[in-house]
């Protein structure tokens, strides 16, 4: 059990937050009044108290809200809490839904501090149940719901998609069909073909915000600029190949050219990503292959399930 130490708001995003005595928690979008509350998954930000001390042992003067953080706690080690932790603050309720975040390094409170921890040492959350909160509540950690769907995250590679020249129909036809399968997908992308954006993607989804199966679709072929395989490999810690190649002997009993994909699939941390081609057809084909045995690897991978019996 830990407690609310400050709140801080500000009107403008990227700049310091001052204290306020009280605050209300809006279910769905944050705390009113402040510039980060909104309709997406980063509705409130949370800092500890000792990583604030730790930055002032090093000769920084700052204020609560310097970070542009909205809550400074104690009692939680909250580089430790998995994404999908709900926490009671007072009578309100959040879910953390990101660790850290990208740093932004013109932004005012870099300038101004010549360093953000935020994006090191702080996590994010949305709104659960709304309320007043004040400091000195008490900050329950509540356990972890391993009935929670599965999180999904559909990344779709295409520079003529991307361009404006044809339109992007993999990404919801992706969509639709976890969505059915009771997948929460919280984000899709549509990025250019090439390595450096999707690996940076890779990581983000992975690390921070700790989805539990990222697909890609496009950039399997053999064109120059068809790199996912490739993208795929760098960023993963243990490749996972039997599902890649189990779509692509799906695949083969529908058409010959999928001899023809270097689609792979592998694991970086508790992720699971998969490769899948770039068509709605093949897409759709995929997971309508994949989806029903999928569970159950993930169920393993993110430790909410046990192994098959055996010898």
């Amino acid at each position: 059990m830990g407690r609310i130490v400050a709140i801080c708001t500000s009107k403008k995003k990227g700049t310091q937050k001052t204290e306020a005595p009280v605050a209300v928690l809006r279910a769905g979008w944050g705390i009113e009044g402040d510039a980060h509350a909104g309709a997406w998954h980063r509705q409130v930000s949370l800092l500890a108290l000792e990583k604030i001390e730790e930055f002032k042992a090093r000769g920084a003067r700052v204020d609560y809200g310097a970070f542009g953080e909205n809550l400074v706690v104690e009692g939680f080690d909250l580089s430790d809490i998995p994404v999908g932790t709900c926490l009671q603050l007072g009578e309100a309720l959040v879910e953390l839904t990101q660790l850290g975040k990208e740093c932004h390094s013109h932004c005012a409170i870099h300038q101004a501090m010549g360093d953000c921890i935020m994006p090191r040492e702080g996590v994010f959350a949305r709104v659960v149940k709304g309320g007043e909160i004040h400091p000195g509540d008490e900050i329950t950690r509540l356990p972890f719901d391993v009935k929670k769907p599965f999180t999904a995250a559909v990344i779709t590679l295409s520079d003529k998609c991307y361009a404006g020249e044809r339109k992007d129909l993999s990404t919801p036809a992706a969509c639709e069909m976890l969505k059915g399968a009771g997948y929460e997908v919280v984000e899709a992308l549509l990025l250019p073909d090439g390595e450096d954006r999707l690996k940076k993607e890779l990581i983000r989804l992975a690390d921070r915000r700790q989805v539990s199966v990222i697909f890609t679709t496009g950039g399997t072929g053999f064109s120059q600029r068809d790199v996912t395989p490739e993208a795929t490999e760098a960023v993963c810690d243990r490749m996972a190949m039997g599902i890649a190649d189990a779509i692509r002997i799906h695949s083969l009993t529908i058409t010959d050219r999928a001899m023809l994909s270097r689609a792979v699939s592998g694991i970086r941390k508790k992720t699971l990503i998969v490769n899948l081609a770039g068509s709605p057809k093949a897409v759709r084909e995929g997971l309508e292959y994949i989806l029903p045995s999928l569970g159950h690897g993930l169920g393993i991978l993110r430790g909410t399930e046990g192994e098959c019996g055996g010898a």
